[in-house]
């Protein structure tokens, strides 16, 4: 049997919290742009006459919530790659 050496266990840690970073870190975005997405499609049930002016700012919208995403795999990268 293997002797497991601290720098075993820093890289195993950093995989677990690479995984747990990308994990959690898309279910806000995934929620925030479906609920951007849904009050959009409501909002133009309702007045389709500005289904253009709706239309651009669900996706500012939703591109200003998918940037915590593209934080998390940032720092998910970094745990793989740096650590």
């Amino acid at each position: 049997m293997e002797n497991i050496s601290g720098a075993d266990l820093v890289r195993a840690a950093a995989f677990i919290g690479a995984g747990l970073a990308m994990g959690l870190g898309a279910i806000g975005p995934g929620m925030g742009e479906g609920f951007a997405g849904g009050k959009a499609c409501e909002a133009i049930g309702r007045n389709p006459d500005e289904a253009g002016l709706l239309t651009r700012t669900m996706l500012v919208a939703q591109a200003v919530s998918e940037s915590t995403g593209i934080y998390s795999l940032v720092v998910a990268l970094l745990l793989i790659f740096v650590v």
